[in-house]
């Protein structure tokens, strides 16, 4: 029987080898899903995802287009529209072909750009149950009205656990994790994630907080940052723009 492989704290070691850049999207798909079901992999929740088959995977072109982001918004509003929280966890998961490698810097960039297109295509209001300000504790980036808890992964993450073959968005809808805080059973999930994160990386993750202490948006790249770090987006004005016209 072989031995599950060893993802090491080495920069560009991801959990799966990653495909021939001509591989299909099938093939791209299958790749993340067996980075998140290695038997190391922290998130448990990103576990149960797979395997319920509670994943939409969409391959796109290039992180941070335009129309990567007509896309995404229609993807995204057919995925909140057909999914039911009652049966478990799910995500939607936005793969990228373009570009193969970038730095932190680069990747949070291109991250914050593409959601920016999202929000610019997006005739919904925001969601009223969470902020559309990036430094406000409550925010959550919304999509056809829906809010989402944003993950984005790549090969060049300094945290393992963000380590993908390929540039990735996974949207988590934010009704999930109000569900399990009204359950109970929020507190001992995140604790549990944590101790295993903290595991695999040697230390806890500095930029792991409580939904309304301080912004989600410091989580979503997977990059450290300092606490006079702004988001490089700015939805109001996307729509007000829109209102004015």
């Amino acid at each position: 029987m072989t031995a599950e492989p060893t993802v090491s704290d080495a920069p560009h070691t991801t959990w799966t080898p990653r495909p021939p850049d001509d591989a299909d999207a099938a093939d791209l798909a299958e790749a993340f899903r067996r980075m998140i079901l290695h038997p190391d992999y922290p998130c448990l929740g990103a576990r149960s995802v797979m395997n319920r088959h509670r994943a939409s995977v969409l391959v796109l072109p290039r992180l941070g287009s335009r129309y990567a982001g007509r896309q995404l918004l229609g993807a995204l509003t057919e995925f909140a529209a057909a999914t039911d929280i009652e049966d478990g966890f799910a995500s939607f998961v936005a793969i990228f072909r373009e570009p193969e490698r970038t730095d932190e810097e680069g990747f949070e960039r291109l991250l914050w750009r593409q959601l920016q297109c999202i929000a610019d295509a997006d005739s919904a209001p925001w969601s009223g149950l969470v902020s559309d300000d990036p430094d406000d504790p409550h925010f959550s980036f919304s999509a056809g009205g829906t809010p989402y808890f944003v993950v984005g992964l790549h090969p060049d993450a300094s945290r393992v656990a963000r380590r993908a073959p390929w540039p990735t968005l996974v949207f988590n809808l934010h009704e999930q994790f109000e569900k399990l805080r009204a359950e109970g059973t929020f507190p001992t999930m995140r604790k549990r994630i944590r101790e295993r994160d903290s595991r695999l990386q040697g230390c806890p993750n500095p930029m792991v907080e409580d939904f309304g202490n301080a912004s989600e948006a410091r989580q979503y790249s997977g990059r450290a940052v300092d606490r006079e770090w702004t988001a490089d987006a700015d939805f109001a004005a996307a729509r007000h723009e829109r209102e004015a016209d």
